[in-house]
């Protein structure tokens, strides 16, 4: 498959090294591929973790075996194999997250429950044990790598690389959050909809690690869609190594917690838009900003339910200022709203007010907007105070040449 980087691409940062965090890379080869295929890093002891997976009936081993580890709150790897989803692979899927799970706790000496084990790729071929045995074999003693080449090993359909970093002041501390990310396609807000890895020195207990990436996912991961479809794999696992030495973050009372929390919600909004910046045969990054709805949470399923539409999609893809197809989401959201109280715009132009066409509407810098790469949509149900942000991609034909011959 002939992947053309997306237009929407942007470079991969410069991002430190986290205390406590060595990545290494190897080659599996789940697939007929000459690439690293197999991302392992290696935890510090000590390490607390927290995550949020897909809520998908049909989830993968990976999925549910992590769903229990995380709640003991410790963990001292993770591997990540790419090119197999192993979803869908009933007991034989199990037994070869199982036998990885294994393998790297007896070199570190482990609990087999501090291993994390995440899968990507096609669905319903068990991942080969003797493929996994000796991808994990070769990756335990490679030689350790830097965040670009670890983020690159996970990628399927993606078209770069994605990392993002932030940091915050703990008392006198400064502390470094690091993370990466892959996802393209089958990407729909019921969590996280890809596989992303944050990765932090700061200090912190694993219930409030856990409370604060929850919080950060509802603004970030939950708010992103590319298709409408969800992962069976789709997983989010923060860890904090507690290298940086201050007091342990235990509560939003501890010194530090605000300036941690944003930044770690920070890093989460900005891997959540470099997974739409690389939906598959996106041209445009388009944000839809829904205001006026009677909660927050209104108004982000109306502002999913906008940038969920292949109408609307198909649209800024043509560069059509069609509002009406908007008004038509907005509708089909199952959501409070009044036709007569609507307002649309593009661009920060008001194209409808109140449920009538704006007097003397212009077109012409609607359109102009319309052929850039950033697209902006505004919603004003006139209802309430909720207002949420989402974020999506146009629909064009490259998604279906991309998916069209996904498994050749």
């Amino acid at each position: 498959m002939d992947l053309t980087r997306s237009p929407l691409a942007m470079p991969f940062p410069d991002m430190p090294k986290i205390d406590g965090v060595t990545l290494r890379v190897a080659r599996a080869r789940y697939k007929n591929w000459d690439r690293c295929d197999l991302t392992y890093a290696e935890l510090a002891e000590g390490t607390s973790v927290a995550g949020v997976f897909t809520q998908s009936a049909c989830a993968s081993s990976e999925v549910e075996l992590g769903r229990e580890h995380v709640k003991s709150g410790s963990a001292r790897a993770l591997i990540v194999n790419a090119g197999n989803s192993n979803a869908f692979t009933g007991y034989r899927g199990r037994e070869a997250v199982e036998q990885i799970m294994d393998q790297v706790a007896e070199h570190l000496g482990c609990a087999s429950t501090q291993v994390f084990v995440s899968s990507t790729g096609v669905i319903g071929v068990p991942l080969p044990k003797d493929k996994a045995r000796a991808g994990v074999a070769a990756a335990l003693t490679a030689e350790p790598c830097g965040w670009e080449d670890a983020a690159k090993a996970i990628g399927t359909t993606d078209t770069f690389t994605k990392g993002a970093h932030a940091s915050a002041m703990i008392g006198e501390t400064k502390v470094h959050l690091c993370g990466f990310i892959k996802g393209s396609g089958m990407i729909a807000p019921d969590m996280a909809t890809m596989l992303g890895y944050i990765f932090t020195d700061a200090a912190v207990e694993p219930a409030f690690l856990q409370e604060m990436l929850s919080a950060a996912n509802l603004d970030s991961f939950s708010c992103i869609t590319v298709d409408g479809d969800t992962s069976t794999s789709d997983t989010v696992l923060a860890f904090a190594t507690g290298k940086a030495g201050h007091a342990p973050l235990s509560s939003w009372d501890s010194p530090g917690a605000d300036a941690f929390s944003a930044a770690l919600s920070d890093v989460c909004r900005q891997l959540a838009h470099l997974v739409v910046r690389d939906g598959e045969g996106a041209q445009k990054f388009v944000t839809i900003r829904v205001s006026g709805a009677v909660s927050d949470d209104s108004a982000r399923r109306v502002g999913l339910a906008i940038a969920n539409s292949p109408l609307v999609k198909t649209a800024i893809a043509g560069e059509d200022a069609n509002w009406g197809r908007v008004v038509m989401a907005v509708g089909k959201a199952g959501e409070p709203a009044d036709r007569d109280k609507l307002s649309i715009g593009f661009g920060g132009i008001w194209t409808a007010r109140e449920g009538l066409p704006v007097a003397e509407y212009d077109e012409a810098p609607v359109a102009q907007h319309l052929k850039g790469q950033d697209i902006d949509i505004s919603v004003d149900l006139g209802i309430g105070n909720g207002r949420a942000s989402v974020w999506t991609c146009d629909l064009t034909h490259g998604y279906i040449a991309i998916n069209a011959d996904y498994r050749s």
